[in-house]
């Protein structure tokens, strides 16, 4: 993709802070960071979100994620890693190609968790039903 500012950085037209690269994936510093070393794991191959991304690249994307969380919080005494995608305009997702977010996580980070809601009576059965006859 020409216009995909992750693809730039995939081709090096665009410059970036390397945390990671092999075959399938790049990982590199957010360059507006929630939150100190904030990485972001993208597929080499273009997409546009999860769904679309292939399998096989969903996969080590997911497993570079998995070996990065524990990296980062190590050399970087985190104290946890939040994990995030955002997926489609509504969802918060800004560059239409796949990338998972990892974002340190230190005490008293002054971060905070999303609000939640309880289901009115009856909801939550009529989520599952419907998912279930979805699938």
């Amino acid at each position: 993709m020409t216009d995909c500012i992750f693809c730039k950085i995939i081709s090096g037209e665009l410059p970036c802070f390397k945390i990671y690269e092999d075959d399938y994936v790049l990982a590199f510093l957010d360059i507006h960071p929630v939150s100190r070393g904030h990485t972001i794991v993208i597929p080499k191959s273009h997409a546009t979100n999860i769904f679309d991304i292939l399998p096989n690249d969903w996969m080590h994307v997911c497993e570079t994620a998995r070996i990065l969380a524990t990296t980062l919080e190590t050399s970087l005494g985190s104290d946890g890693i939040n994990l995030m995608m955002n997926n489609r305009q509504n969802a918060g997702q800004v560059v239409d190609h796949p990338h998972v977010h990892l974002i340190p996580r230190y005490k008293n980070d002054g971060l905070k968790h999303w609000p939640s809601a309880r289901y009115e009576d009856g909801d939550a059965e009529q989520v599952l039903k419907t998912v279930i006859t979805k699938k």
